[in-house]
This record gives C-alpha cells, structure tokens and sequence, in this order.
C-alpha cells in the first residue's frame, strides 16, 4: 500500500477568501511527483484549537504524513509550530544556533532601518527559534524556519512537516525536508503510485465514459486504476492513479485511447499544450508572433510564460478596435467593411501583419465575440475565429462557437489558439 498524506492550509486571510490558497495544490502536485496519496486538504484558521483539530482529524485517518503551511512567523498568531509540537507529544526548546541565524538574516533589516525595535527583533526571532525538540529545522529560507516533526517516542501517529505560508520560503524548504531521514522514516516500505495525465481536445467526456465501458470487457484489471475526467480551458483531462501492480491495466487504456481517439489526444505523457508549443518552437529555432482581439493579450502571456521564452517569442500587438488593425497589423479596411472584424478572413489578415510586423516564423491571430453584448445572428457571442501562419504563407483557420461566459470563451480562446498553433508547427489539421 502507498504512504498517504494530508495537507493542513493554516491562515484566517485564506479561511476567509481574502488571500488565494497557492500552497495547497502546489504541494499536491508535489506529493504526486513522489507517487504519495493525498488523501485530504484543509484549510482553517490560526487558532490553536483549530488547527489541532485538522492534526486529530487526519491522524484519525490514517495518514503517514501531515504538510502544514502558514504559522510560522514573529507574530502572536504564528503558532503552528508549538501546536505541532504538542501534538507530537514534544516539549519545545529554543534552538540557539537557528537563532542565530535568524538574527542575521534580520541584522541587514536592523542596519537600514535604524527605528526598529531592537527588542522586539530580537525577541521575534528567539520566538521563531523556538521548537519541538527532536524536531529536524530547514532552512529558514526567510527568518520562518520548516520543520520535520516526528511523533515522540512511544507514540503513534503521522510524521508532521510544518512549512512556512509565503511560496517562495515553502517551495524552498520543502525540497530539504523530502531530503531529511524523518521523511524517508515516514513513507519506508511503502509503495509508490504512479500517476498518469492524458490530455484530449475537441471531444466530450461522454465519449471517454463510453471508451472506459469498452475497457472493462477488454483490458483486465480496469477496475485496479482510478480514472477521473476534468474538462478544464477546452481541453479533457483524463488522470490515471494505480499502484505498481496494475501497470499493464493502464497500458491496454493508453492502447485503447490510443485506437478510439487518436485524432484528440495530443498528450500522453502528460505535457501541456503550452509545453509542446515551446518545444517545437526551441526545437526547430522559429520565432512567434501573436495578433490577439478578443483575449486581449492573454495568448501572449500563455507564450511568453516559460522561462526562455525570450528565444521564440518574438513579440505581440492586443488590436482592439478595427483603426488597431489596420494601422498595427495593415489590415485592409474594406477586409473589415466586407467580411466584418470578426471572421476568418480577418484573422488570416492579422496573422499575416503579425508575421511582416515582428518579422518572425510564424504567427497566431484570434477575433471574437466574447460578449456579453455583440453578438448578432449570423456571429453569436462565443463566435470566434483563429488564424496561425508561417513566413512562407502556409496557414491554418479555424472558427466555432465557444459556449460560457465572456471569462470562459476568452480563456478557452487562448487555448485553441495555443492548439492551433501546434497544430500548424506539426504539419497537422486544425482542431476540431
């Protein structure tokens, strides 16, 4: 059987909505990376109470391993760590050597800003070096130490990795307490599970359903792997979780996906379509542009997003209003007057200035009607139109309707644009 986790989300600002919960599913992905099952995320408040109460609750359930994140700094409420160490049924201890590197981190704080309290820093950071003992200390990536907190000796119940809330201080620490023995300790002799992502565009996840009933009477041992379907920016998301066991199981459903659907799988290694088109574009040295009306700079972000992005993306012009077309992309007005500013023919033209403007390989051009308001008969909002070409004025289009709100049909605007893209960098057919 496999090791399994929990994840505790401390922090009234994120209890109350007020601060977006990052850690969470960040340490999700984490934990499946390490083939780990997560069986819980919670998320409650800095109360003391509250949060021995997540600790109880999954110490109930039978995990291995509690990741908590938040509590850990100079404040009154920052209390996750004494919380943790009672738990563990550990006294604490001040750490003087973490204190004194506490201390230097802040002592540049103290240099710069001479109206500081020195007192009160200094009893900040005793405070934050003060521990379970028997505790493993990582970091501190800021002046919030992580901890590795096994149960005391004698007792039962899951090891706990407290975690500092901001991001970046988390993600740092997190790396040296996977690294720690108490983790290794945790999680021995327990199996892995292996978790794999298929990804589909232009299909509905009826059709997987009935894929999935055709599995059971052919592949055995279907009923050993745990399938879910997600429809996520216009793209199927079909994840795959078993334990080592039932290998084959999931190579028949890859097999059978495979033959079924062929046309609308595009990853089968669980790459984004984000991913593949930064590869192609590295791979083959072109340069992109991108001619954006409906999405309003979106498809830009999406492509400039990876680091190294500078290599490829060449650049992008967001032309709103019908004058932007044709003074930044030379779109002929009569093109708009005859055709309309939302049609394939004026995407094709975009694309095209796109390619002259940023003299690059190739371009992505999208036009639409997002709505709410806009649309007519003939264009209903979500009606959308997609253009990619290269240089050599080799081109692929593609236009549909896009059902949802206006954030819905931009978001998924950008990904059939990504897609489209692909599609053209590969030689292959539009997406359908």
């Amino acid at each position: 059987m496999s090791a399994r986790a929990g994840i505790v989300v401390t922090g009234t600002e994120v209890l109350a909505g007020r601060v977006r919960d990052r850690n969470g599913p960040w340490l999700a992905d984490r934990l499946s990376e390490l083939g780990i099952d997560l069986a819980h995320i919670t998320i409650c408040g800095d109360r003391p109470a509250d949060v021995e109460a997540q600790l109880r609750f999954l110490t109930s359930e039978g995990v291995d391993l509690v990741v908590t994140s938040g509590g850990l700094g100079p404040t009154a409420d920052d209390l996750t760590a004494e919380v943790v160490g009672r738990f563990q049924g550990r006294d604490s201890i001040v750490d003087e050597e973490l204190e004194r590197r506490i201390a230097a981190v802040v002592e540049p704080l103290l240099k710069r800003w001479r109206g500081l309290d020195q007192a009160a820093i200094e009893a900040s950071a005793r405070k934050q070096a003060t521990i379970p003992a028997g505790a493993d200390v990582l970091g501190p990536a800021g002046t919030a130490p992580g901890l590795v907190v096994p149960p005391a000796d004698g007792r039962a119940g899951p090891t706990v990795l407290v975690l500092p809330g901001p991001p970046r201080e988390l993600h740092a620490t997190w790396h040296e307490a996977v690294a720690s023995e108490t983790f290794g300790a945790a999680v021995a002799g327990r199996s892995r599970y292996e978790h794999r992502m298929l990804r589909l565009i232009g299909i509905p996840e009826s059709e997987i359903a009935e894929t999935l009933r055709v599995g059971e009477e052919r592949i055995d041992g279907l009923d050993t792997l745990e399938v879910t379907t997600c429809l996520r920016r216009g793209e199927l998301e079909v994840a795959v979780r078993y334990e080592p066991p039932a290998e084959p199981a999931w190579e028949g459903l890859l097999a059978l996906v495979r033959e079924r659907h062929a046309p609308q799988l595009f990853s089968d290694d669980g790459t984004s379509v984000d991913e593949q088109v930064a590869t192609l574009l590295r791979e083959s040295g072109a340069t992109v542009a991108v001619a954006e009306s409906c999405t309003g700079g979106e498809l830009a972000g999406r492509l400039s997003g990876p680091a190294g992005a500078s290599a490829y993306f060449a650049g992008g012009i967001v032309a709103y209003a019908d004058e932007a077309k044709t003074s930044l992309l030379d779109v002929d007005p009569a093109l708009i007057a005859r055709h309309g500013a939302v049609s394939p023919q004026v995407a094709s033209a975009m694309a095209a200035g796109a390619v002259r403007r940023f003299g690059a390989s190739a371009a992505v051009a999208v036009t639409g009607v997002a709505g709410p308001g806009g649309g007519t008969e003939e264009k209903p909002v979500g009606y959308v139109c997609f253009a990619a070409r290269l240089a050599d004025e080799r081109e692929l289009a593609r236009d549909l309707v896009i059902p949802g709100e206006r954030a819905e049909v931009r978001d998924r605007s950008t990904t059939l644009g990504m897609h489209v893209l692909r599609r053209l960098l590969l030689g292959a057919p539009a997406p359908t």
